[in-house]
């Protein structure tokens, strides 16, 4: 079997991304990346990746330089043999080398990855998951999530929503977070009285906002009472030690955080300098399946958790619960909750959530997602 074309979609959504103003919910990514490997047996691997559409894009129709270092993700990879995923990583890695160490490259290459084991799983009729070693599970706690709502009385209406429709878990996370310390604790205060002491609850404080070391430990102490499962993204993705002072202050609050770094190599100083509790790996920004089996080997080494990101559509959800399952613990599935219609309307097989708040693991051959598309031709725009 060999590859015979790879191509970047760009699709927008009918809205742009809106913070919500009330107790609605937030539509969600106004552009998306989606990623097609095609082969000459006429199977074809598919993934998403929370990157720059249009750049990621830019990324896999670049033209052979003839460097060997500055090429395109299409040249680099027709031809190939999508089985030999570990040294088709290392050959895009090093061809993509002077830009893509990070960033839309990385994010590109992470989807390349993810399509390749959906590829084989297809060639092989066998899930990912049991490419990936064997599942420890078959069904994963999903929580939902979301942007913070402005009022407390905003905060309620939503959790009340997300109960109704079997979220056993929730995530709060940027919006308004982060502009008034006072309101923060009020809002996650209403999210807490909201939903009770049995539902797990979680707060993405938002790097985005200038918080110093200092200031993190003032907010995850703030944060105790309300039993705050983990605390997530709070410093700059680079202020790893930061991130080690925030734990040797003891809040008594998990810290969680990766969603922005990439590979093993990242993770590794991620996790040893900056001291964190949760590893969460981007499954289409850490480099794929291939880099995630060793982000996995070094959480486990150093005794933390591992709990990926994932924030775009039922790609991304698949992938994540694939990754769940072969992990020895297993936190959540992160579910993506936003309303807009692009991100479900390209899947032809939704996973649904389980009354008690789970979603299953696929079974059917590669990631166990069918595309609709005639649905990506009406969103796609480039």
């Amino acid at each position: 079997m060999k590859i015979t074309d790879v191509e970047g979609f760009v699709l927008r959504a009918p809205d742009k991304y809106l913070i919500p103003t009330g107790s609605e919910e937030a539509t969600g990514v106004a552009y998306c990346f989606l990623l097609k490997v095609s082969t000459d047996e006429g199977l074809c691997g598919w993934s998403d990746a929370e990157t720059a559409p249009h750049v990621a894009a830019a990324v896999v129709s670049a033209p052979e330089s003839g460097c060997g270092m500055i090429e395109g993700m299409r040249e680099l990879a027709v031809g190939e043999d999508p089985f030999e995923t570990r040294r088709l990583w290392d050959k895009l890695y090093r061809g993509m080398s002077y830009y893509g160490r990070r960033g839309a490259a990385m994010q590109a290459l992470s989807a390349f990855d993810i399509a390749l084991y959906d590829i084989i799983g297809k060639a092989t009729g066998r899930p990912v998951y049991k490419l990936l070693g064997g599942a420890y599970r078959k069904k994963v706690r999903a929580y939902a999530s979301t942007l913070f709502r402005p009022t407390p009385p905003d905060i309620e209406r939503a959790c009340a929503y997300y109960l109704e429709r079997g979220f056993r878990a929730i995530k709060f996370g940027w919006g308004v977070f982060g502009q008034d310390r006072k309101n923060d604790i009020r809002l996650v205060e209403a999210a807490r009285r909201a939903v009770g002491p049995d539902v797990d609850l979680m707060v993405d404080a938002g790097w985005q906002v200038n918080r110093s070391a200092f200031d993190a430990i003032e907010l995850a102490r703030q944060l105790e009472p309300y039993h705050v499962f983990f605390l997530e993204d709070f410093l700059h993705p680079e202020c790893y030690e930061g991130y080690r002072k925030v734990k040797d202050a003891h809040t008594g609050v998990r810290i969680a955080a990766g969603e922005q770094e990439a590979t093993a190599w990242g993770f590794r100083q991620l996790i040893h300098e900056g001291g964190i509790d949760v590893a969460q790996p981007d499954l289409s920004r850490c480099g794929g399946f291939t880099q995630f089996q060793h982000i996995a080997w070094e959480a486990e080494v150093a005794g933390i958790d591992v709990c990926p990101h994932a924030w775009l559509t039922d790609l991304l959800t698949a992938a994540s619960l694939h990754a769940n399952a072969v992990l020895p613990r297993s936190l959540f599935l992160e579910y993506n909750v936003s309303s807009g219609p692009m991100l479900r309307d390209i899947i032809s097989n939704p996973i649904p959530l389980n009354p008690d708040g789970t979603m299953d693991v696929p079974e059917a051959p590669g990631l166990g997602i069918e595309i609709d598309e005639d649905a990506v031709k009406h969103y796609r725009v480039m």
